[in-house]
């Protein structure tokens, strides 16, 4: 049953990977790269967090850094970018619930200022909800562009012969 519920949350990421790279129109030798690192990535975070009780942003650097790693190994046999293989992979994991809570908190914020106990829980579930999703994103910023910074000549040079 937990090698369903991984697989399964690494395909529907990898479906998700390869529609965000279809928007950014890699060549076609990069989709099955893209996919693959969706999938690993997602998979492993899921994995941290819900068998190991990671909080989501070090369990997304952690996704970042798999990704980030990968991009620059599959990178060299597909002849392509990192950025064009992590960006779309990186997509599935921005956290969409946060941020949506963290708009609808901000509204009803707005609607309830006349009322400081509904303003006080709307305001903290807005910075919450704020500081998750930034955390996030960053972490995941982080952790795929680190390989960026530690082997710099292998990463600018993956299509060079």
């Amino acid at each position: 049953m937990i090698a369903l519920d991984i697989l399964t949350d690494g395909f529907f990421a990898a479906v998700a990977g390869i529609g965000f790279g279809a928007i950014s129109d890699p060549p076609l030798r990069a989709f099955k790269m893209i996919a693959i690192l969706a999938a690993l990535g997602h998979a492993c975070r899921f994995c941290l967090m819900t068998y190991l009780g990671v909080d989501i942003a070090t369990a997304s650097l952690f996704a970042g850094l798999i990704i980030g790693f990968g991009s620059l190994w599959l990178g060299k046999k597909v002849y392509c970018p990192m950025t064009v293989l992590y960006i779309p992979a990186l997509l599935p994991m921005i956290p969409g619930k946060f941020a949506y809570n963290m708009v609808f908190s901000l509204i009803m914020c707005l609607q309830n200022m006349n009322d400081p106990e509904q303003l006080d829980k709307f305001m903290g579930m807005f910075f919450s909800n704020t500081l998750i999703a930034s955390t996030v994103i960053f972490m995941l910023a982080v952790g795929a562009t680190f390989p960026m910074f530690l082997l710099p000549h292998r990463a600018f040079s993956l299509t060079r012969h």
